[in-house]
């Protein structure tokens, strides 16, 4: 595959350093992002000599503003925009505060939503570009209710990248819009969720696949853009048994 421009954003740790190093050694320029500085420097030396580290909190629209001016500055262009940078929280529905809603809405939702707008005028310049938004399995199904903020969160940004999808093809077919939903992965994303570590999600859930896995299957769409993908087959079977009969599916969960 050519080499090709891909900002990744929240790429100091878990999935986004995973694909980081994945894209980084099959010779793409990168330009990664996240709030950790001494993290994402790091990360920059291992993946190759084309990644350029760039520090932003991207729940600040300028802050995503500049990771844009700055990608298309050092590159000339960009060709792929991951929405990576997320959060989760551990708290039920009903004991959830407004500032615990409000932070978890802003750094899975508002994030995409800034990156989207941002890369969506280059992208129709140039009449190509691929937009790719990391969302997860727990968008789709009620099997960790203790992840109530953050499904929700996700869940909002299937809309929003469906919308965005739809709106695009409208204009140019060479605009690809992906939907990347993970399950469980081993990284260290449980252990930063506020509120702590949880017990185990409730029911039949595939096995945790490792952030190398996820970043494998993420730089698959890349070579060949889909609107939606789960990265373990297992999960579309589930969320299909799920929207079958959720009655029945929720009985079976709380047995």
């Amino acid at each position: 595959m050519e080499p090709r421009t891909i900002v990744i954003t929240g790429a100091s740790s878990g999935i986004g350093a995973a694909l980081s190093l994945n894209l980084g050694a099959l010779g793409h320029r990168l330009i990664i992002s996240a709030r950790r500085r001494d993290e994402l420097e790091t990360l920059a030396r291992r993946a190759g000599p084309s990644v350029m580290p760039i520090v932003a909190d991207v729940t600040r629209r300028p802050d995503v503003e500049r990771l844009k001016d700055q990608a298309i500055a050092t590159f000339g262009r960009v060709d792929v925009w991951v929405n990576n940078a997320g959060r989760g929280i551990t708290r039920q529905t009903l004991d959830l505060t407004d500032a615990e809603f409000d932070e978890i809405m802003a750094v899975n939702v508002k994030s995409a939503l800034y990156g989207m707008q941002v890369i969506t005028p280059h992208f129709l310049e140039r009449g190509m570009g691929h937009i790719i938004n990391v969302s997860s399995f727990l968008s789709r199904v009620p099997i960790a209710t203790y992840r109530s903020a953050y499904n929700a969160a996700k869940a909002a940004l299937n809309a929003l990248t469906a919308n965005v999808r739809m709106d695009l093809a409208a204009k140019n077919k060479n605009i690809h819009v992906t939907l990347v939903m993970p399950g469980l992965v081993s990284t260290e994303f449980a252990r930063n969720a506020l509120g702590g570590l949880p017990s185990a999600p409730t029911g039949a859930v595939p096995p945790a696949q490792t952030a190398e896995e996820v970043a494998a299957v993420i730089a698959g769409v890349i070579r060949n853009p889909v609107a939606e993908v789960y990265t373990n087959p297992q999960q579309a079977a589930i969320a299909q048994r799920y929207f079958a009969d959720v009655a029945a599916f929720e009985r079976n969960i709380l047995r």
